[in-house]
C-alpha cells in the first residue's frame, strides 16, 4: 500500500498512474471530436508507439499503474462494482444498461467504461439514433492529470468543466476510496462542496501546481473556475496548520492550448521553470493573485506584478526558460503543441516533445543535456542524474492537446532539498 505524498513538482518521481490510450481513441471521428474536446482525430497506432517511449521512461525510473488495471481491480469487489456502476449509469442517463453492465466481469466492465458501451437498438427511438454509443468513449483519459491530482498527502478529484469527462472523475474517486495500493483521503467537490456552489465549481489537475510544501499556483480559466480555487482554499483553512500561499494566474479563453496553466507555465528544476512569456513575462490583462492563508484564515489577498515576480518573494528564484526561444512565431508555433508542457521525474530532469525545437534548444543554451528516449530504452544510455531534457516523439500525441505533464498523474514524489 502506497501513502500518497507529493510535495512539489520536481521532486523524485516514485509512483505514477497512467493510461496507456487504446480503441476509444479510434472511436472519435471528425463529427464528434469537438463534442469529445478535441480539435483533431488521432491515429491510434502512431500515438501507441510514441506513448510507448513515454511509458518505458517512467517504467524504469519508478512505479507506475495504469487506470484500466486499477479499475479493473476494484470492479471484482462486488460492492464496489454495484455502486459505481449504478452511479456511471444514473449520471449518464441510462439506468437500463445497469444490468448489462453488471452481467460482465471485471475486466470486460472496465474495458467497456474506457472504450464505451455500444448502444443496443433494441426499441423505435435507439434504433432511429445517430448515437453510437449508450456510454460515449472516453477519448480524453490518457490525460490523466486532470480528473485527480495528488495535492500533498490527499487526493483531489476533479471537478471536470465538461460532463464529457465526469466519468472520469467518478472512476478516479473508486480507485482512490477501494483499491489496497493506495492509502488516501479524497478531497471530492461533487460530494464534500456546498450544494449550491458546486454547479459553479470547476477543477484540472492540468491548472493545479504544488510549488513547494507551503505554495501552490493555480490558473483560473474555461477550466477551473474561481469557485474551485476557493475550495481549494477552504480545504488548506480546513487544515489550521501554519502559513501557504496560493498563487493564482488568469488565463485567456482563447486560444484552446491555453486550456490548462501547465500549457504556459511548469516547474523543471529548483530553480528554472519553463513559460509562455507573451503571458507570464509580457505585460498583459491577466491578473496574477496572491492568497496568504495563516492558521486556518486568509490573511491577504493582493495582486501581484507577475506569476514570476511572485514566485521569487517567496525564495524561489526561478530563471525562465521561454517556451519557443525568443522568436514570437515559433513561441506561439510551439506552445501550441504543448512547448511548455514538461514533467520532472527529478530535479531537473524532464520529459518533453522532440518536436519543439525551439524549446529544445532554449533548455539546452540554458544547461539542460539533450537525450533522446530512444538511446535510453535500447540501452545506449542511462537515465541522467544531472539536468536533461529527454525528449519524446510527439507528431501524433501532441495534437491531442497535451504534453507530458498532461499524460501522467503522480501519486509520489521524494522530498526536495531546496
Amino acid at each position: 500500500m502506497q501513502n500518497i505524498q507529493v510535495n512539489s513538482e520536481i521532486g523524485r518521481l516514485e509512483g505514477v498512474i497512467l493510461h496507456t490510450p487504446g480503441q476509444e481513441v479510434e472511436k472519435m471521428t471528425p463529427e464528434n471530436a469537438e463534442r469529445a474536446l478535441y480539435s483533431d482525430i488521432l491515429n491510434l497506432s502512431v500515438a501507441s508507439d510514441e506513448y510507448r517511449q513515454f511509458k518505458g521512461i517512467l517504467s524504469q525510473h519508478c512505479q507506475t499503474y495504469e487506470v484500466k488495471d486499477l479499475l479493473s481491480d476494484i470492479l471484482a469487489f462486488d460492492k464496489v462494482r454495484d455502486q459505481l456502476l449504478k452511479t456511471i449509469c444514473q449520471l449518464e442517463g441510462v439506468p437500463e444498461l445497469t444490468p448489462f453492465l453488471l452481467s460482465l466481469d471485471h475486466r470486460e466492465a472496465a474495458r467497456q467504461l474506457i472504450e464505451g458501451v455500444e448502444i443496443r437498438r433494441d426499441n423505435l427511438t435507439k434504433y432511429l439514433s445517430n448515437e453510437r454509443y449508450s456510454l460515449s468513449p472516453l477519448h480524453n483519459f490518457l490525460f490523466t492529470r486532470d480528473a485527480s491530482m495528488s495535492l500533498y498527502n490527499k487526493v483531489l478529484i476533479g471537478k471536470m468543466a465538461s460532463n464529457v469527462r465526469d466519468r472520469e472523475s467518478l472512476i478516479m474517486d473508486s480507485i482512490f476510496r477501494h483499491h489496497p495500493a493506495f492509502m488516501a483521503e479524497t478531497l471530492n467537490p461533487a460530494k464534500t462542496a456546498d450544494p449550491k456552489l458546486q454547479r459553479e465549481i470547476r477543477i484540472e489537475g492540468g491548472d493545479v501546481l504544488i510549488a513547494r510544501e507551503d505554495v501552490l499556483v493555480i490558473g483560473t480559466g474555461i477550466r477551473t473556475s474561481t469557485q474551485g480555487i476557493d475550495f481549494i482554499i477552504d480545504a488548506i483553512k480546513a487544515e489550521k496548520s501554519g502559513t501557504h500561499h496560493i498563487l493564482v494566474q488568469e488565463l485567456p479563453e482563447t486560444p484552446e492550448s491555453f486550456i490548462h496553466l501547465d500549457m504556459v507555465f511548469t516547474f523543471i528544476d529548483r530553480d528554472t521553470c519553463m513559460v509562455y512569456e507573451p503571458l507570464i513575462k509580457q505585460h498583459n490583462r491577466f491578473r496574477t493573485i496572491h492568497i496568504t492563508i495563516d492558521n486556518g484564515k486568509v490573511k491577504s489577498i493582493n495582486t501581484e506584478p507577475n506569476l514570476l515576480m511572485a514566485l521569487n518573494t517567496l525564495g524561489f528564484n526561478l530563471k525562465a526558460v521561454g517556451c519557443g526561444g525568443d522568436d514570437s512565431w515559433h513561441q506561439e508555433r510551439e506552445q501550441w503543441h504543448s512547448g511548455a508542457n514538461f514533467l520532472a521525474i527529478a530535479p531537473g530532469v524532464v520529459i518533453g516533445y522532440e518536436r519543439n525545437v525551439y524549446t529544445i534548444d532554449a533548455l539546452n543554451k540554458a544547461g539542460f543535456g539533450v537525450i533522446k528516449s530512444k538511446d535510453i530504452l535500447e540501452k545506449k544510455l542511462d537515465i541522467p542524474q544531472q539536468k536533461t531534457v529527454i525528449t519524446i516523439a510527439g507528431a501524433e500525441l501532441a495534437r491531442g492537446g497535451g504534453g507530458a505533464r498532461c499524460m501522467s498523474m503522480p501519486v509520489k514524489r521524494s522530498g526536495v532539498d531546496w
